[in-house]
Order: structure tokens, then C-alpha cells, then sequence
């Protein structure tokens, strides 16, 4: 997993051992309708450096680490510390707070890494700053837990490392449990204002579709409408019109922002369609949808959108909180796959599962860029929607 070089932390270096065990793929088969979309599996090869057997390996391994890692969290409960996957050796690191558990996580065939902390403590780290932030403080870009330090990282624009402290400090956690990285661009939105396709808002801005989707009945003024797509909240606000087209007169097909929030979160459901009809199908992709299993980190993981079309890279971090400046957003996954302007709102897959839409990052695919993308099963869970799937 490519990390920033960091400048002096808040605390202490976080150090934990690791007791290594091997992982058995599973037979390339059970994955292998993934690949029968060309455009991805070339950018998988382009842009993780794989060969095709490689990337289909991957994808497997990555299945199995899926798997694993629900296992292991609802088996180890509140000992379950976070878990991170390895592309290059294809095994599963899963963090405890007891070392007691370590047996249980090689039983599973994972490594096991006994740590200080772990995912629930380091998540409250993160609420407390999330609440204590506000609009936000000069220098301080984001923060997000990473299991593999056992530590909250907390980026920062060069010179920042003072605003950092001041952060915590005001947030009133533990200095020894977060970490400061040093990073040269601060995040933005990817929405870009010109024509172009998949869809626009009011006739003047252009976002990428993300899912289609089913409503459930407390979407729309408690009916039953028959659904639309996700996207991000960035996009639109609350009763803006999206279009297929512009003038959106003139557009095959029409909707409506039902629901949208950004900043806090970054995601919207465009519904009231009028011929849009949604399904499971993905852009540039003859493979459809078949449900919305989280990734592990450092699992790959590819978006596409209206502009750059498939890009691929690593689940970086989790639960990121990012700043921008149109405000804070919560609770997103910062990835290596690169995107550009107007591909705002566009989907993330992990093989044929479902991950999220596109919110924002940094550089572009001319400059290794990275992406922020809003965890597709969170807006799904906020609004009582139902992903269509190819099942």
C-alpha cells in the first residue's frame, strides 16, 4: 500500500509484531465473469502493473480475504482491530487487542497483528475530531484510522504539522494515537462545469452516474417510487434537476435530486425519473453488478466515469475524513485509482461488488492522482435504497 512520507508524529511510534500465515486462493473460476469486460481488465493491468492471470488471481484472493474478514469480525467481536489486505503476497492481516486471539485469526487462515488500540478506538479518535473540527483548520486536510499503524493519520499541507497539533489538542484525544502526514495538494470535487455526457444538473454542470438503485417507501413523501441512481452530494442539492441531456427539455430522460447531502457526507439519490429506467449495468462494462461486499484495504479496486473511463488502483484508507473547501465530509475511502473532472459521482468496483461513488482527490491520471469515494452500502443504509443487482 503506497503511503506519504511522514513528518514527526503527535506521540510515540506505534509498533506492533506480526505472526505470518498463508492464505489458499480460490479456484480462478468462481471469478471469472468478472473478466469478461476487457476495458477493465486492461486497466487493472495498466494500472496495478498486472498480467491477466495476475489480475485474475488477485480478484480471487480478494474474494477469499472478503470472507475472512466478515468471518473473523463477527467471531472475534469487540478483539477484532482492523484488517488490511496485502496485493502483493495476497494474504489478510487482521489486528487484535487481545493476543489471545491470534490463534482464532491463523485458524482462519490469515496473519494476526496484536495491536494497542484498534479499529473501535481509533473510529472514536476520529468521531472526536469530526465533531471538534467544524469548517475545518488551515493546513489540516483530512484524517482517516489505519489499522496497519494502529494509529489515526491526520494529512497535512506542507508547513501544517503546528495546525495539526492545535487540532487535536482542541479535539481533546490522546496525542499518541494519531499520526501526521505530509501531502503537497489539498482534495477537491471532481464536478465539472461544462456539456458533456452521462448526465447534468440544471442544464449547466456535468456529474457521472453511480448505481442504479430501487427506493424504498419513506423516500419519496412515504410512496413507492420506482427508484433512479446514487451519486455524490456534491452534485446536486436537494430538488435540482438531472438530465440525460441539455436542455433537459430536449433529454430522453429526466429526474430529480430527491435526496442530497455534501458536505458531512457526500451523496445524493436522484429519483422521480422520468425514462430512466435502472439497472445493474456499469459504463464501458459488459459485466453487471452483484452486490456491494466492502473490499478489504489494500484490495484493488476500479472506478469509471463520463471522462477518464476505467481507472484502477488500492483501497488506501478507511473512514477518511476530508476536507475541502466546500467543508468537511466523513467517513470516506481514499484509493489510488486516478479520476478527472467530471466523473464526480461515478462508481467503484471490486471485482463485481458494488463499493462506492466518486466524491473527490488529488492530481489527475496524468500524475498518479488519488480518489475519495463515498461508501456505496452507507448511502443505501440512509435512505431505505436497494441496489439493483444482476441477481
Amino acid at each position: 500500500m503506497r503511503k506519504s512520507p511522514t513528518v514527526p508524529a503527535l506521540g510515540s511510534t506505534l509498533i506492533a509484531l506480526g505472526l505470518v500465515v498463508s492464505s489458499t486462493p480460490m479456484a480462478s473460476a468462481d471469478v471469472e465473469p468478472v473478466f469478461r469486460d476487457p476495458g477493465r481488465l486492461a486497466a487493472m493491468q495498466r494500472d496495478l502493473g498486472l498480467t491477466t492471470a495476475e489480475a485474475v488471481d488477485l480478484i480471487v484472493r480478494e474474494r477469499q480475504a472478503r470472507a475472512t474478514e466478515r468471518e473473523l469480525r463477527s467471531t472475534l467481536g469487540p478483539d477484532f482491530g482492523g484488517a488490511e489486505f496485502d496485493a502483493d503476497s495476497g494474504e489478510l492481516t487482521v489486528a487484535v487487542t487481545d493476543a489471545d486471539a491470534v490463534g482464532a485469526v491463523r485458524d482462519a487462515g490469515a496473519q494476526a497483528r496484536v495491536v494497542t488500540h484498534g479499529e473501535d478506538a481509533l473510529s472514536r479518535v476520529v468521531n472526536e475530531l469530526n465533531r471538534s473540527m467544524g469548517a475545518g483548520t488551515p493546513g489540516v486536510t483530512g484524517w482517516y484510522p489505519d489499522p496497519e499503524q494502529d494509529a489515526v493519520v491526520m494529512t497535512v499541507l506542507p508547513g501544517g504539522a503546528d495546525d495539526a497539533r492545535r487540532a487535536v489538542a482542541a479535539a481533546g484525544v490522546a496525542p499518541e494515537t494519531v499520526i501526521v502526514t505530509e501531502e503537497t495538494e489539498a482534495p477537491r470535487t471532481f464536478v465539472d462545469i461544462i456539456g458533456g455526457d452521462p448526465y447534468f444538473i440544471d442544464d449547466r454542470s456535468r456529474c457521472s452516474i453511480g448505481f442504479g438503485v430501487t427506493d424504498g417507501p419513506n423516500v419519496t413523501d412515504g410512496s413507492h417510487a420506482t427508484g433512479g441512481f446514487v451519486t455524490a452530494g456534491h452534485c446536486g442539492s436537494v430538488s435540482s434537476q438531472a438530465s440525460s441531456g441539455v436542455p433537459a427539455e430536449e433529454a430522453e430522460a429526466t429526474g430529480a435530486f430527491v435526496r442530497s447531502m455534501f458536505p458531512g457526507d457526500d451523496m445524493a439519490f436522484v429519483g422521480d425519473t422520468v425514462n430512466w429506467t435502472p439497472t445493474a449495468r456499469v459504463r464501458f462494462s459488459p459485466e453487471e453488478v452483484a452486490g456491494s461486499e466492502e473490499a478489504s484495504i489494500g484490495a484493488s479496486v476500479c472506478r469509471t466515469g463520463s471522462s477518464s473511463g476505467w481507472r484502477c488502483g488500492e483501497v488506501l484508507a478507511k473512514g477518511q475524513t476530508v476536507i475541502y473547501p466546500q467543508g468537511i465530509v466523513f467517513g470516506l475511502t481514499h484509493t489510488s485509482a486516478c479520476a478527472e473532472q467530471g466523473d464526480s459521482g461515478g462508481p467503484y468496483m471490486s471485482g463485481s461488488q458494488a463499493q462506492g461513488v466518486l466524491s473527490g482527490g488529488k492530481g489527475s491520471c496524468l500524475d498518479n492522482g488519488t480518489t475519495f469515494f463515498q461508501p456505496v452500502n452507507e448511502i443505501l443504509e440512509r435512505w431505505d435504497l436497494t441496489l439493483v443487482t444482476d441477481n
